[in-house]
This record gives C-alpha cells, sequence and structure tokens, in this order.
C-alpha cells in the first residue's frame, strides 16, 4: 500500500497565498503522475493541476497562472503554490498518485488518494 498524506490547507483571504503540500510513503513503489484534485460542496470533484515523473506540469485553465504545482522525486512528494486566491477556489483539495507497485505476483499500476485538505478563501 501507499499512503498520501496533504498539509498546508486553511483559510485566507481573496488574493492571499497558501501552498499544500503531500507526501507519499509506503514500499517498493514508483511514481508516474501525482496531482491535485479539488471538491467544492455540490460539485463533482475536478483536476486541478498534474505533473508526470520528468516535471511536466498541466493546469485546469481556471487556475493557469496563479497555481504552480511541483515534485520532488527523491522525496516523493508534491505541492501546489497557489497565488491570486478567488472564493471560488474554495474546496476540499485532494493528493493524488499514479503508482507502480511491487507485488509477489509482479507490478500493479494502482491509483492513490490522500484525505484531503480543506482550502476556504474568504473574507
Amino acid at each position: 500500500q501507499v499512503t498520501l498524506v496533504e498539509s498546508g490547507g486553511g483559510k485566507v483571504q481573496p488574493g492571499g497565498s497558501l501552498r499544500p503540500s503531500c507526501a507519499a510513503s509506503g514500499s517498493r513503489f514508483s511514481i508516474n503522475f501525482m496531482g491535485w484534485y479539488r471538491q467544492a460542496p455540490g460539485k463533482e470533484r475536478e483536476l486541478v493541476a498534474i505533473i508526470s515523473n520528468g516535471g511536466h506540469p498541466n493546469y485546469a485553465e481556471s487556475v493557469k497562472g496563479r497555481f504552480t504545482i511541483s515534485r520532488d522525486n527523491a522525496e516523493s512528494t508534491v505541492n501546489l503554490q497557489m497565488k491570486s486566491l478567488k472564493p471560488e477556489d474554495t474546496a476540499v483539495y485532494y493528493c493524488n498518485a499514479d503508482v507502480n507497485r511491487a507485488s509477489p505476483t509482479g507490478w500493479l499500476g494502482e491509483t492513490y488518494w490522500g484525505q484531503g485538505t480543506q482550502v476556504t478563501v474568504s473574507s
């Protein structure tokens, strides 16, 4: 199993910044893509940003120019630098990892989610 643990959410005023982080732990695994999704009350979970193990990012249109995703492959961590936050960014943010994990029967492709961290943008 692989565990993802997020930190760094919180409450901030419009225009402010936050930097949630996510750390993956487990044994005998490698991570392909890591990303951040969010889910606002009454809405479906949506992709915010994703980054490949080569460091290539992709962003939702709504956050381009304001959010920056980065990862440290040696530490199995991914960060999301969020600037110029808006009230509509308010949501629970979930870390996601696409993983290859060793098992007695060979390598398994699996997807893992963190427990979520609340981000609230409000004056």
